[in-house]
């Protein structure tokens, strides 16, 4: 028996979605909603061969759902609302509270709520899309699937920073992770793809985007990711820094007479791609760059490369090893130069790349006679929020019989 599961990521001024017809997967339509609260907001639906687009002012959220969820009527692919069996909502932060995905209650939204002070950007809008949609849909399960639940199994040598234990035992200062969702994902797709047990493997996992964030996972754990108590840190991003020395911080602040806010928005978004290229922060706009012979863009994306060599070298190490080296996001999935960048001369690691299926973008890139596996495997984030609907929520129901 099939069953229609609503996953949403709602952003500040966005609200993407998807609508998958489950166990199976299948993607019924998904589609976008941005510049929310503005005249000309922009509305995009995609049903299989068919793309629909309008611009018409949408003063909230609420009129957003309700747009989205009358557009999915009049143009076929509901019914009516019942047919809606589940809804599934990224949600950034779960602090330690909550190491998988749950099902939504009032305990567990103040819980979230709470938690809004380690994510003051995402979690109060991500609450606020729950909210939507349990109004316009209240006799529909909910669950909140957090990006941060699939770190939290870390041990503490990864995720203690070394300050004054004060401030992770008063203000919860530690190593989180974020695109818990995707690694999982990935690893899992590459386990099965290999026909191997995850728990067997000793994994990286490469995603690749505007945000970047590298991932250790081992016997299907993560032990280490480069992202820590915000998606800030780890390895250099589109307008992100990454690791920085922390002293540079009050020296500018000194010097220039910076504010917190104003370091804080130099680093996630002056920074990065954009800020050494001085080029853009989209990467195919800095290859171009390079590629015409600007230097600045060519170091950009030598750096870029270097600092995510540098933490699957460390990933390695604390391993013993390594299994297989996957790529996703949207640079992981198509830029084959960064990928051969990142796997330049391993050789002695055992790792290798062929470049006819790199260029091509195969599934494994690897060369023939590579001890270690190397994939390019796209990410579903969607797909995996689906996945925790079913589990959670729709398993708790006799009316269903849903395997986890």
């Amino acid at each position: 028996m099939s069953h229609k599961i609503m996953a949403i990521n709602a952003g500040s001024s966005s609200l993407k979605f998807q609508l998958l017809d489950m166990p199976q997967g299948d993607l019924l339509c998904q589609g976008l909603i941005e510049r929310i609260g503005l005249p000309d907001a922009r509305i995009t639906l995609k049903a299989q061969d068919q793309k629909w687009q309008q611009t018409t002012p949408v003063a909230d959220h609420r009129e957003a759902v309700t747009l989205l969820l009358e557009m999915l009527i009049s143009h076929g692919i509901i019914t009516s609302l019942q047919d809606i069996e589940g809804v599934g909502h990224r949600v950034a932060h779960g602090g330690e509270s909550f190491k998988d995905s749950v099902r939504v209650t009032d305990e567990s939204l103040a819980e979230i709520e709470r938690l809004a002070e380690l994510a003051p950007l995402h979690n109060p809008v991500n609450l606020l899309g729950i909210n939507v949609f349990h109004q316009l849909l209240p006799d529909v399960p909910s669950v909140a699937v957090f990006d941060t639940a699939f770190h939290q199994t870390l041990e503490e040598p990864a995720y203690i920073y070394p300050l004054p234990w004060r401030y992770y035992a008063e203000f919860g200062i530690r190593r989180y992770g974020f695109h818990g969702t995707s690694h999982k994902y990935v690893s899992t797709t590459l386990a099965e793809r290999l026909g191997v047990p995850l728990s067997a493997l000793r994994v990286v996992c490469c995603h690749l985007g505007n945000g970047s964030s590298i991932c250790a996972i081992k016997g299907g754990k993560s032990v280490n990711t480069s992202m820590g108590f915000t998606p800030q840190s780890g390895v250099m991003m589109g307008t992100r820094s990454g690791d920085i020395d922390p002293s540079i911080l009050p020296w500018v602040a000194q010097r220039e007479g910076k504010t917190p806010q104003q370091l804080n928005h130099l680093l996630n978004n002056e920074s990065g791609l954009l800020g050494v290229s001085g080029v853009s922060h989209d990467y195919r706009d800095v290859e171009q760059a390079a590629d015409a012979g600007n230097p600045r863009a060519a170091l950009a994306l030598s750096l870029f490369a270097e600092r995510i060599r540098a933490t699957i070298g460390s990933y390695i190490m604390q391993m013993g090893g390594l299994d297989a080296l996957v790529f996703t996001g949207g640079i992981g999935e198509n830029s084959a130069r960064a990928r051969a960048a990142i796997c330049q001369n391993l050789h002695f690691l055992g790792l290798a790349i062929d470049e006819e299926k790199n260029q091509r973008n195969a599934t494994f890139i690897q060369a023939e006679n590579a001890i270690v596996k190397v994939a390019v495997i796209n990410t579903n984030e969607e797909l995996m929020i689906a996945q925790d609907v079913m589990r959670i929520a729709l398993a708790e129901s006799e009316t269903f019989a849903v395997s986890a």
